[in-house]
């Protein structure tokens, strides 16, 4: 499966709430798609089906395809800690994630362009790899030639977020990932149970 580069309001409806951002289009029809609409009358939702819902909400909310979500599943599941708190934890540390959170982009989608057109530098050299992780430390900048970027400036200016676990530095237009997020410092509003329970049947 390719990913997801079809309309964001219909992935938004699906779940109830806008994953990607603020969405003019969601908040004036946030009932879920399809012909009947708001008036459908809808079925109980089975408990697979639940779980399933968290996992797809989770993927579309990071962009990430089901082959990684499930390698970085394993990823969590084998090392210390909540592996549900440890599995949202490894999203927010791509280095797409951190480059929309520190503002550089308005959306993930557009960070992972910024980032696949090496726009992005990491420690001073360029990564042109969206699911780079990021470590402790780790120096998030907009490479010197890309400074001037309309859309850079445009998120930028825009940008009001202020992450505890993010310095930003506006005259160079850098940020420091300063430490992994807590799970209560990530504001996706995702139930990581639900999907430890699904891959652990």
């Amino acid at each position: 499966m390719a990913r997801y580069t079809g309309p964001k309001t219909k992935i938004a409806r699906k779940f109830g709430e806008a994953i990607f951002g603020e969405d003019k289009s969601f908040e004036k029809r946030n009932y879920p798609p399809g012909q009947h609409g708001a008036g459908k009358r809808r079925g109980k939702k089975s408990e697979y089906a639940i779980q399933l819902s968290e996992k797809q909400k989770a993927k579309y909310t990071y962009g990430i395809l089901e082959r990684q979500f499930s390698n970085l599943f394993k990823k969590a599941s084998a090392s210390k800690g909540i592996t549900g708190e440890v599995l949202l934890q490894l999203c927010e540390s791509r280095l797409d994630n951190v480059v929309y959170r520190l503002g550089i982009s308005n959306s993930r989608r557009g960070a992972r362009q910024l980032v696949s057109h090496r726009h992005i530098t990491v420690n001073g050299n360029i990564v042109n790899i969206p699911s780079y992780r990021l470590r402790a430390g780790d120096v998030v900048a907009v490479r010197e030639k890309s400074k001037s970027l309309e859309a850079i400036e445009n998120a930028l200016a825009s940008n009001s977020n202020v992450y505890e676990w993010l310095s930003w530095n506006a005259d160079q237009k850098a940020g420091t990932f300063v430490k992994v997020p807590e799970r209560l410092q990530i504001p996706e509003n995702i139930k990581e149970q639900l999907i430890v329970e699904l891959y652990s049947k």
